[in-house]
């Protein structure tokens, strides 16, 4: 699983950088030979960058699945009042399968959690047995999806 805590510090990315990065985000897959033509660089010059954009934290490179099309027909996003400490609290749920997006927020809620379940019993045993049943957790809102209108992940590096 994947686990990435935003530090206040960022990693310093060139231009070079910043156009591998927006050319992953269109295709993942895009060969580094393609890459290289398109930001000036060849492919092992291209292979490196990338490698180490991954071993920071930069970038991850993973392939983006429909819930729907792989037996997930339930989404929802999780809202959390809490007592205690949030980030022990936002580890323990990162650790849960079901749970694939974690923040702490500030506001309404301490923590909002996505999760992705099979159906509404799966849901329900979630919610219940797993999230409500930390000793931290004071309250729960469960927003539903119920139709998906737009997620994208080419936002580029601005």
């Amino acid at each position: 699983m994947a686990t990435r805590s935003r530090p206040f510090a960022t990693v310093p990315l060139d231009a070079t950088s910043k156009a591998i990065i927006e050319q992953l985000q269109e295709d993942g897959r895009r060969a580094y030979a393609t890459i290289g033509k398109a930001v000036g660089l060849s492919e092992a010059a291209v292979r490196q960058r990338v490698q180490k954009l991954v071993e920071s934290g930069v970038v991850q490179i993973v392939a983006v699945t429909d819930p729907l099309q792989v037996g997930f027909t339930r989404q929802a996003m999780i809202g959390i009042r809490s007592e205690g400490n949030l980030e022990t609290l936002a580890d323990t749920l990162a650790d849960l399968p079901e749970v694939d997006y974690v923040v702490i927020t500030a506001g309404g809620f301490d923590v909002l959690v996505e999760v992705v379940c099979e159906d509404d019993e799966h849901l329900l045993d979630v919610l219940n047995n797993k999230i409500r049943a930390l000793p931290d957790v004071r309250g729960t809102e469960t927003f539903v999806y119920l139709k998906l209108r737009k997620q994208l992940y080419n936002w580029g590096t601005r």
